[in-house]
């Protein structure tokens, strides 16, 4: 059987209160989505994900509070990204246009700026994203 230990981690924003309300998201059924920079996964020489991969996801502390299944992953340009999969981000936006202005300001800013060692990286229409399905699939006891 697998354990969490045996799984990467699956991390949603950095730690704080963002990490925090993403985490209560997928807890809660709202957010079966998320959306990452391609750019990230290369300079972090990470693995693109594959339907079907599990992860465990932690909290701001560390601990790991729920084993996610990916269900759906697709690659695209920034303002390519549909609706659904921004009502499905399960953060509250109504639109398209609100869930970019969001994303724009985490990726455009110090934190991720500073992650991909890049202190100019600003996203536009071209930029390619990590449009990611999930589902919870475990709760550690």
């Amino acid at each position: 059987m697998t354990t969490c230990d045996d799984l990467p981690p699956a991390l949603f924003g950095f730690p704080g209160p963002l990490r925090d309300a993403l985490v209560a998201a997928v807890l809660s059924g709202r957010k079966t989505s998320t959306t990452g920079l391609l750019d990230q996964y290369e300079v972090e020489g990470e693995a693109l994900p594959v339907v079907g991969a599990r992860s465990v996801m932690v909290d701001s502390a560390g601990h790991p509070v729920a084993v996610l299944e990916v269900t759906g992953v697709e690659v695209l340009r920034l303002a390519d990204v549909p609706l659904e999969h921004a009502l499905d981000e399960g953060e509250g936006y109504t639109s398209v246009a609100e869930w970019r202005s969001s994303h724009e300001r985490f990726w455009n800013g110090d934190d991720m700026r500073e992650a991909l060692g890049d202190p100019g990286y600003t996203v536009d229409d071209d930029t390619l994203v990590v449009a990611e399905r999930f589902r919870v699939v475990a709760r550690p006891a």
